[in-house]
């Protein structure tokens, strides 16, 4: 096969739909009516698709028997024309024609023309030439067709000109055209013959423009160039378009420009009833409460109908043509036939007998006696309070233990025919006698057909040990119809147990002077047994005391202190010692409770004040004053102003005065000291006069001024490392020689006399003191003279043997 070098334009497609005799929109024959081709070259070799061309017989069959008068070309069964032999068009057009069979053994035939488009020299003239072949191929189908018609059809001439005027009157009406829509045909189907005067005169060519002609859907509408006749190609559909406004022009032959003024031609669509009204839902549902009165709304339904309106075709009626179930009544309900409107037509609507009813609604147009659609329609009978709830028990009995909060005391359930989980069966519980003080709480609970009472408050056996109840029962929705309140009576009987003890008040206050004398009573802290009808016995003891001042009586609860008390100890918070009192009772379970006893701690004068700072250093030359500060452990009254005064031998060397506001000792070396540590004494007294001698240390060192600098004082001019050698030695040679002659003056001395023992403690006084001499002797802790038993020997005189 050989490349396609062409292209194939197809210049209009008239399609040629039209209704069967058995009222479907297919007819058997061609998608066209007129078939013409453009190539772009003369010559058409063998081989080359030309188009496919469209046919149906209105069956599912997509292959038939096709046929061509000229011998060059082959249709195949699907309808596609092909080169079977050269084809040269030498005139620049070849007419042929395509014949085909439907299933009836009808035949058809499609008049096709190929036509040669040069794309070097596509100018006016060559379209001219296209348009006016188009044409005339198609004006030679049509007088052919309208030879065979009997059919009567308008007339229409262009309006007449006034010679004088430059505008033709507006008064000269052209009548509309009326094409009824989905006619049958056949088509092209000839409107009406447009005429023109000055045809008698010379050759007048007619063509149309506007929507339907030229403009889109191009080709609906087509007229013959030689003889005005106007055709519709195929059936109109006013629901898409209603009307079209053609254009229809005349010029005369040999180019003298337009014969006539343009003239407007309407033509109408009219109306058929094609359309058959549709419901805008497929099902409606509705809602009808039980017990409904007759009239009573229940819903709209609606419809709509395609074809024109204010007309028959569009004219609709509604109406029920079923009910199911048809109980009580057949007839329940009602449709008002215009406007869809459904209402209740009869009483009687019981929830509880039918729940729910199923309409067939129709809907016809031409009033009610032509096309029709149909709808369903649901409509739910809703409840309504129209039973009250009922105790499944009329008398509830209890039991509880006194003082529980929040307990379950019992759950009663009820029953009720309305709807499940509606406002009509969801129950609502109220106490309307028997409880006025507000003891109990009732609620509903989560399956809305119980009641829950529960203890709102901790009852008290020992005012009341039964309580009974009156508890009544409602919906939620009010009932629709006077209806009997179900009522239950629910007796509550409270157990009584050991209650705890209560101190009173759970937390003491009490105030005391922290000299407070040992043995004396700080207070008396008791509590109390709400059991009244029980005779138990309360015993007392002290379950926290941090610091140990206190003892209590195990019977009366009386606090006595155990200890002197402090008030600067650690353990005091802001003046406050804090101790926990517990109470129990004699009960097989022992009921307690603890109490908290606060004792402020009033401050007396019992601590003297102290200097802060132990020691201090200070220069031997120009020393700078030291600042010494006092502190008070008592309160405020028993601290500054201080006094302050020097003791003993530090008033030879030393100054003391307290500063500005006396809060502060101000030290002063007087006078130039040895190098070494000094204990300065002082004796400091409060406001009060309460004083104490504080001691504190001072460093004095070789040095002037506030250039604080310690240094050790040299020996001989000696290095410091060499003296420390000497001393070592001298130390280790004493020692070796000192012992030894120590022990022979010792064993000499107890030989010479020996010691006689009168009595045990003699002998004892004796031994301690001789031990004490020894020390002395040793520690150079002795008097200057020495004992006249000792004798040294010289140095280098060897010791003598021992025993």
């Amino acid at each position: 096969m050989g490349t396609t070098w062409f292209v194939v334009w197809s210049v209009w497609i008239l399609c040629q739909p039209s209704a069967a005799a058995d009222g479907s929109l297919c007819e058997p024959g061609f998608e066209s009516e007129l078939f013409i081709l453009k190539v772009s070259r003369k010559n058409l070799k063998p081989g080359t698709r030309l188009c496919k061309v469209g046919f149906t017989d209105c069956t599912t069959r997509t292959r038939f028997l096709f046929s061509t008068d000229d011998s060059r070309l082959v249709v195949e069964a699907e309808g596609i024309i092909t080169v079977k032999r050269q084809i040269v068009l030498h005139e620049g057009n070849q007419n042929f024609l395509v014949h085909a069979w439907d299933s009836q053994g009808q035949k058809m035939t499609l008049p096709v023309r190929l036509l040669y488009q040069n794309h070097h020299y596509m100018n006016n003239r060559l379209d001219a030439e296209f348009h006016h072949e188009a044409h005339k191929l198609n004006n030679q189908l049509h007088d052919h067709l309208d030879s065979d018609s009997n059919q009567q059809i308008p007339i229409l001439d262009f309006p007449k000109s006034n010679p004088g005027l430059k505008r033709r009157k507006r008064d000269w009406v052209i009548p509309p055209l009326s094409v009824p829509e989905h006619s049958r045909g056949p088509y092209p189907r000839l409107l009406a013959k447009i005429r023109s005067n000055k045809d008698k005169v010379k050759k007048i060519y007619y063509s149309i423009t506007g929507p339907g002609a030229d403009q889109p859907p191009v080709g609906l509408f087509t007229m013959n160039r030689d003889t005005g006749h106007l055709y519709v190609t195929q059936e109109l559909d006013r629901e898409k378009v209603d009307k079209y406004t053609l254009q229809v022009h005349s010029v005369a032959e040999g180019g003298d420009g337009k014969a006539e003024e343009p003239m407007d031609i309407i033509i109408n669509v009219i109306d058929q009833n094609d359309n058959k009204p549709v419901f805008s839902q497929s099902i409606y549902m509705g809602d009808a409460p039980e017990a409904s009165q007759k009239g009573f709304q229940v819903l709209q339904i609606v419809a709509t109908d395609a074809d024109q309106p204010n007309t028959d075709n569009s004219d609709i009626r509604y109406r029920i043509m079923s009910q199911k179930p048809e109980e009580p009544n057949p007839n329940m309900f009602i449709i008002n036939p215009t406007t869809g409107v459904i209402r209740v037509n009869e009483p009687g609507l019981d929830r509880e007998k039918v729940p729910k009813y199923e309409l067939e609604v129709q809907v016809a147009d031409m009033k009610g006696e032509s096309l029709t659609g149909f709808t369903k329609v649901i409509i739910k009978v809703t409840d309504l309070n129209d039973h009250a709830p009922v105790f499944l028990e009329p008398r509830y009995n209890a039991t509880v233990e006194e003082n529980k909060v929040d307990t379950l005391i019992v759950k009663m359930l009820v029953t009720d025919n309305d709807e499940p989980h509606t406002m009509a069966w969801n129950a609502k519980f109220k106490i309307i006698d028997g409880d006025p003080g507000n003891l109990f709480t009732v609620v509903t609970g989560t399956n809305k057909q119980e009641g829950i009472i529960t203890t709102a408050k901790g009852l008290d056996f020992e005012r009341a040990s039964k309580h009974t109840l009156l508890v009544t029962v409602e919906n939620e929705a009010p009932f629709a119809v006077p209806l009997v309140t179900s009522t239950a009576t629910v007796v509550v009987t409270v157990v009584d147990v050991n209650e705890p003890l209560m101190f009173d008040p759970e937390k003491k206050n009490v105030s005391k002077r922290e000299d407070l004398a040992v043995n004396s009573t700080v207070v008396r802290y008791t509590a109390s047994d709400p059991d009244t009808g029980r005779k138990q016995k309360v015993m007392y003891e002290i379950i926290s005391d941090p610091a140990g001042w206190f003892d209590i009586d195990k019977e009366t609860g009386e606090v006595k202190v155990r200890n002197r008390m402090d008030r600067e100890s650690p353990l005091v918070k802001e003046e406050k010692y804090t101790a926990l009192i517990g109470a129990s009772d004699d009960d097989r379970i022992a009921a307690t409770a603890t109490g908290t006893l606060v004792l402020h701690l009033q401050d007396v004068n019992d601590n003297p004040p102290t200097i802060e700072e132990r020691k201090f250093t200070v220069c031997s030359k120009i020393a700078v004053p030291q600042l010494l500060t006092v502190t008070d452990r008592d309160g405020p009254g028993f601290t500054s102003p201080y006094n302050v005064s020097l003791v003993g031998s530090a008033k030879a060397n030393w100054t003391a005065r307290m500063i500005s506001t006396r809060t502060g000792i101000i030290l002063t070396l007087n006078r130039e000291l040895e190098i070494g540590d000094y204990t300065v004494a002082m004796s400091i007294a409060d406001n009060q006069g309460l004083s104490q001698v504080s001691t504190v240390t001072a460093r004095v060192c070789d040095c002037t001024g506030e250039d604080v600098s310690c240094r050790e004082k040299d020996v001989g001019g000696s290095n410091p490392p060499v003296i420390l050698g000497i001393l070592k030695a001298t130390v280790v040679l004493l020692t070796m020689l000192g012992l030894p002659l120590f022990l022979f003056v010792r064993r000499r001395r107890a030989e010479e006399k020996p010691v006689e023992l009168k009595d045990l403690s003699t002998a004892d006084n004796m031994f301690e003191e001789e031990e004490r001499n020894d020390r002395e002797d040793i520690q150079g802790g002795g008097s200057d003279s020495q004992d006249p038993e000792y004798e040294y020997l010289p140095e280098g005189v060897p010791l003598p043997e021992t025993a």
